[in-house]
């Protein structure tokens, strides 16, 4: 028996949930589809949000030839295989899934046969492909993330779903509560509702048999549909407040619903943002405690993030920094620069190399002139930044 979810997978662009970013009316692949021209796309996010989908549309709308393989279950022969019917049929759409996890031999027959266009490839990932996929497939695609679907993304599709199940009972309430339940996720929502469906014999779904089916509690979505971003902004503030109860309370609740990337994004913003120079070493401390809980999963994720979350809640804060580079960046996007001083252009002969004089410092202009007494850093005394621009006072001798 089919599943519901497989029964309304979109066969067209309009038949998608969201993404209208680069599926929507003149947006990229749109554009692509119309002109009947499609080049290799790498598609990021999270579970359920329309990877495979959009992969599978494209095939349908350009009506190519197209052979779905998974990175990690299919052998090299399999890709052998695909790779001698592209050439038969003159073109072929490769979609692979899980595409981070590609070994070297998959990628090194692969890529002249993407090169040469014989293989448009997709390939699909719930991992960020800057940091996970080889910089030699990286450098041939074109890259998307697709975003988590809204909640009236996920109502419109359980009413379809709903369309598809005779005699069923369900209100708008309960129609909300599965939304809800299914944070951003389409097939999980069709899941849950076709389960309820079933697990009735009047097939009538109340609140009841939703939770029975899953008894998780929905924190991400309020009355005002503000609940996941509160959840995060209460999360950092408590991070940069310095209250580290308050802030593994915050981490749990994020935990309990499983919303790793958010978490990852989140602290990684923090982490730089609010404690910066005060703490350095905590960037590649948060690095680490993120690769472990990706290797680990839940729920043993939840120690070495939770370890992470406490130091930085306790450590000292310095947003010097952060501050610094936005105000620099608000300048350029303003216009605000000015020429390159000609001492340290490449082809000057008036530059003065540092290394060569006392303390490794000369007096000399590195600022565009008009904006030689621009100043972006200030320095926040607290220990480590402290010692570190007394060091650098020390350096120079225009400064007292």
């Amino acid at each position: 028996m089919e599943l519901l979810a497989n029964e309304l997978r979109p066969k067209t662009l309009d038949d998608i949930l969201g993404q209208e970013h680069i599926i929507g009316k003149g947006k990229i692949i749109n554009n692509l589809i119309k002109n009947k021209k499609m080049f290799s796309l790498i598609l990021y996010g999270k579970p359920g949000i329309g990877k495979t989908t959009i992969a599978q549309v494209i095939a349908n709308e350009l009506e190519l030839p197209v052979r779905f393989l998974n990175a990690v279950i299919n052998n090299k022969q399999d890709f052998d295989i695909a790779i001698a019917e592209a050439k038969m049929q003159g073109t072929l759409l490769l979609v692979v899934d899980e595409i981070h996890r590609m070994n070297k031999d998959k990628q090194d027959i692969l890529l002249p046969h993407i090169e040469n266009g014989t293989i448009v490839l997709i390939g699909l990932t719930t991992s960020n492909p800057y940091h996970k996929i080889n910089p030699a497939i990286r450098s041939r695609c074109q890259i998307f993330e697709l975003k988590s679907l809204e909640q009236k993304d996920i109502i419109k599709g359980i009413k379809k779903g709903i369309e598809k199940l005779p005699g069923i009972k369900i209100t708008d309430k309960e129609i909300k509560h599965i939304a809800a339940l299914s944070n951003g996720d389409i097939r999980s929502a069709y899941n849950l509702l076709e389960m309820a469906y079933y697990a009735d014999n009047k097939h009538e779904i109340t609140e009841e048999l939703i939770k029975k089916i899953n008894s998780k509690p929905v924190y991400f979505h309020d009355k005002n549909e503000t609940g996941h971003y509160d959840l995060l902004s209460a999360f950092q503030k408590s991070i940069r407040g310095s209250d580290p109860d308050a802030a593994i309370h915050y981490l749990s609740r994020l935990l309990f619903v499983g919303d790793l990337d958010s978490i990852y994004r989140r602290l990684s913003v923090i982490v730089y943002e609010d404690i910066g120079l005060a703490n350095p070493s905590l960037g590649p401390k948060l690095y680490a405690a993120i690769q472990a809980s990706e290797l680990v999963g839940m729920p043993e994720c939840i120690i070495p993030l939770g370890e992470v979350v406490i130091e930085m809640a306790l450590s000292p804060k310095s947003n010097s920094a952060s501050s610094a580079i936005l105000a620099a960046y608000a300048d350029v996007e303003k216009g605000i620069t000015g020429d390159i001083p000609e001492n340290i252009r490449i082809d000057t002969k008036t530059y003065k190399y540092p290394h060569d004089y006392p303390k490794s410092w000369v007096k000399q202009e590195y600022m565009p002139k008009n904006l030689k007494n621009r100043k972006y850093y200030e320095p926040r005394f607290n220990k480590y930044e402290a010692s570190l621009y007394n060091a650098y006072k020390e350096t120079r001798d225009d400064i007292k």
